[in-house]
């Protein structure tokens, strides 16, 4: 560790508290709290799911949370900045993390959030008409059931990734103040509204009743069920943000004096809470589906993206009045949370480049954009949603975790918790426990290390989906690869501004 590097360039700062918390529950609230959770609270147990869920968040959702702030806080830098400070031959892996995240992850998540803007278009007048199966995987999408050939760009999504794409670029290009806190001082409060909104709507639909106790009756037989356990810390993982860089830049915009471990808290907390408060307006919707149809809720109910693109506007079609509005609240609540997290995932990217070549930020942000919006159209092609499963599949299981597991290892084993721990308790009034430190050291990485595990094991058993092993390969595994080679070839450039520690 160098120690002797000190702190050169003046970093932008929140003009107020609430603009990081809304931005940072902002980066954490996105499309899978929405389509993801109340699915995994209905298939593990109801209410029942809440009890893994909740030990999750305070085992290694919190802890988790509280270190990337703390991190982020004390460095005053970009997730391979304060790698690069805790020692230098692990700057790769803040690289890695913001590389794969910028040239994956959110190359395939802005298309899926250009489906929700034209989806908030097509429900003016109910586009998808009687079979919206039919229309989002045949008429819409024109999806192919191979990766290979790629097939032709759906118009209709091009035009939608274009305006997506724009957003993105204007808020990130404004820099903290004028574009990511103001920008999440509008997003954060009407995505709550709006989701309050449609909750309380759903709940005096017919059968919704019906639809809610499905939901949370709690069947606490599934707690014996391992897979239970496994899918709630995963849960809790992935909805968090943790790994992607985002929190580590967020909190270097922090001041001196922060409340580090109360906001990692509020954090953690309003990301859950907005998950349990959208899956009852979801369910409440499915009864009512269930209750017209004469269907139970299990032929109704559905997985990620056949809920919001198939079930969900079935049930807008059905509803008994003003479903033109319902659907337009539905789809613009989609957008923002989709919206919200990717503005994030580009100011983590952006920060990293501009702490260590010194670039200009609009100037890294405006080639950024338009990189992103030329490598996002191979999933806007025929072939686009079975690449788009693919790349999900192996950045998500293997690449998120992966990093964050050696994350834990650098700042447990190498830098040390408890000198971290310090700096937190010195920074904020509500003081961290010696435990946290086992929790970091071992707990947080254990639990990945299981999931990563698990996640290999059922690789190998059988290829993903049925996909050709070829496509698994090339289109999965190499994005991974590819990706981590680049980390190592820019950690190996030398740093033009100077880091703290």
């Amino acid at each position: 560790m160098d120690k002797t590097l000190i702190s050169v360039h003046h970093r932008p700062q929140w003009r107020t508290h609430i603009g990081f918390l809304l931005a940072t529950i902002g980066s954490a609230v996105g499309l899978g709290n929405i389509w993801r959770f109340p699915y995994l609270c209905y298939q593990n147990g109801g209410g029942a799911f809440l009890i893994p869920y909740l030990i999750a968040l305070l085992l290694i959702g919190i802890p988790l949370m509280i270190l990337e702030i703390g991190l982020g806080h004390k460095v005053r830098g970009s997730a391979p900045a304060s790698f690069a400070s805790i020692n230098k031959h692990w700057e790769w892996l803040g690289w890695w993390q913001v590389i794969f995240v910028m040239f994956g992850i959110v190359l395939y998540y802005s298309v899926i959030i250009s489906w929700c803007l034209n989806y908030l278009v097509f429900s003016f007048n109910l586009s998808w008409g009687a079979n919206p199966g039919d229309f989002f995987f045949k008429q819409f999408l024109h999806k192919s059931a191979r990766p290979f050939p790629l097939g032709n760009i759906r118009t209709q999504v091009l035009f939608a990734l274009g305006a997506v794409w724009f957003l993105n670029w204007i808020i990130v290009f404004r820099g903290v103040e004028k574009g990511l806190e103001k920008a999440n001082k509008i997003f954060m409060p009407l995505l709550f509204l709006l989701t309050l909104i449609i909750t309380i709507w759903s709940l005096f639909l017919p059968g919704a009743k019906q639809g809610i106790l499905v939901y949370v009756r709690p069947d606490f037989f599934k707690l014996k069920d391992i897979t239970v356990w496994i899918a709630a810390f995963s849960q809790i993982f992935f909805t968090l943000s943790l790994g992607f860089g985002i929190i580590i830049a967020y909190a270097s915009y922090l001041p001196r004096k922060s409340a580090i471990v109360k906001d990692a808290i509020a954090v953690s907390f309003a990301n859950s809470l907005f998950s349990i408060i959208a899956g009852f307006g979801v369910f409440a919707v499915l009864g009512y589906m269930s209750y017209t149809t004469g269907r139970p809720i299990n032929q109704v109910v559905d997985k990620a993206i056949g809920l919001s693109f198939v079930v969900y506007p079935k049930a807008i079609s059905m509803l008994p009045a003003l479903s033109q509005v319902f659907g337009v609240i539905f789809f613009g609540i989609l957008f923002i949370a989709g919206l919200s997290s990717s503005i994030s995932i580009i100011e983590a990217f952006t920060s990293g480049i501009v702490d260590k070549f010194g670039y200009s930020r609009r100037s890294v942000v405006s080639y950024l954009c338009v990189a992103g919006f030329l490598g996002s159209l191979i999933f806007a092609t025929e072939a686009g949603l079975v690449l788009l499963d693919i790349v999900d599949h192996f950045l998500t299981q293997y690449g998120l975790v992966i990093g964050a597991i050696l994350e834990c290892i650098l700042l447990g084993w190498v830098y040390k918790p408890k000198m971290l721990r310090g700096h937190i308790n010195s920074a904020s009034h509500l003081h961290l426990p010696r435990w946290w430190d086992f929790l970091i050291k071992v707990v947080a990485p254990g639990v990945l290390i299981v999931l990563l595990s698990r996640a290999l094991i059922q690789e190998f058993s059988s290829p993903y989906q049925n996909y050709p092993a070829v496509a698994l390969i090339l289109v999965g595994r190499d994005w991974l690869v590819y990706t981590l080679f680049a980390a190592f070839i820019v950690a190996s450039r030398p740093w033009q501004r100077k880091l703290s520690i």
